[in-house]
């Protein structure tokens, strides 16, 4: 994707540099849904790079508020935004738009994830593993930490580890191992007073910010996950029941069902339950794609 006509923040320009670019980014307004998904069909179908430069301005003010929740990682904001961007040009790359979603709800895993990568990178004294559940403990700790009042600098408290590992889904001991090479890392009380701060009046926790989604983020995300439910219920019942009934315990099971369990349950083989399975999720995948183009064209409520 060229970059040419994409706004970057000013190299080494500090302070001023992120706020002239802030405000410049500013100036581009927010696409209507018609003008998102005609630009976005111009990229994937024809290489429009034009079109894929305006997607990616249009969202450069999402990419600057989802990298201010990081902030208390002590990486300078420009970095955090640069590597943003990075994600949702990624994420502008891949968009389908014929999948009946906007632009925004999808990039903000690309913009999440590239930001978050860069963090784990930058950390050079937490050498953790790739794994989900660590870097949901890494990315989680601190908040945890807030909400259970444990401000104190050193080892957590038992009680605390507890429910940390629980709420996390990890162990006592990565909880224990990930708070001390935090703490090596520079990681210090939340509610000690900032360093000339004669009054001691303000704390590092009144300048961070919470990581977790925003409340218009949230809002739409909510929304979206409704939409997929009622499309994925609807598509359903274009199926009949025993193509409903295996997919259903093949694929949206919390606990899948094997093909042998089912192949007992209709008295045919196991091949057989894996053909009409198959043929199921096709059926049910055209649907989905048919009716989510119909719903994009539904006016907003």
């Amino acid at each position: 994707m060229a970059q040419n006509n994409i706004v970057s923040i000013p190299a080494g320009g500090g302070e001023a540099g992120l706020n002239r670019y802030l405000a410049e980014i500013k100036k581009f307004p927010i696409l209507s849904p018609e003008e998102e998904y005609m630009l976005a069909k111009a990229w994937r179908e024809h290489g429009d790079t034009e079109a894929a430069a305006r997607l990616v301005n249009s969202h450069l003010r999402l990419v600057a508020k989802i990298a201010m929740g990081y902030r208390g990682y002590g990486l300078p904001v420009s970095e955090l935004i640069s590597e943003g961007n990075i994600g949702l040009m990624q994420g502008v790359k891949k968009f389908e738009p014929d999948r009946g979603f906007r632009l925004a709800t999808y990039a903000m895993w690309w913009i999440r994830a590239s930001i978050q990568e860069f963090i784990l990178r930058s950390w050079s004294l937490v050498k953790m593993g790739t794994t989900a559940a660590q870097k949901k403990l890494f990315f989680n700790l601190r908040r945890m930490k807030n909400q259970i009042e444990a401000f104190e600098e050193g080892d957590l408290k038992p009680q605390d580890v507890a429910k940390i590992a629980t709420d996390l889904g990890v162990t006592e001991e990565e909880v224990v191992s990930m708070n001390r090479r935090m703490a090596m890392g520079g990681d210090t009380s939340l509610n000690v007073s900032l360093k000339g701060d004669e009054g001691g009046e303000n704390q590092w926790q009144d300048f961070l910010v919470d990581s977790g989604p925003l409340q218009d983020e949230r809002l739409a995300e909510d929304q979206e996950s409704r939409v997929r439910h009622e499309l994925l219920m609807t598509a359903l019942e274009t199926l009949n029941e025993r193509e409903k009934h295996i997919l259903t315990e093949r694929r949206l099971a919390d606990e899948p069902k094997t093909l042998e369990e089912l192949s007992q349950v209709y008295g045919v083989s196991r091949e057989r339950i894996r053909q009409i399975e198959v043929r199921a999720f096709e059926k049910l995948q055209a649907v989905l794609i048919r009716l989510a183009g119909e719903k994009r064209l539904l006016p907003a409520a």
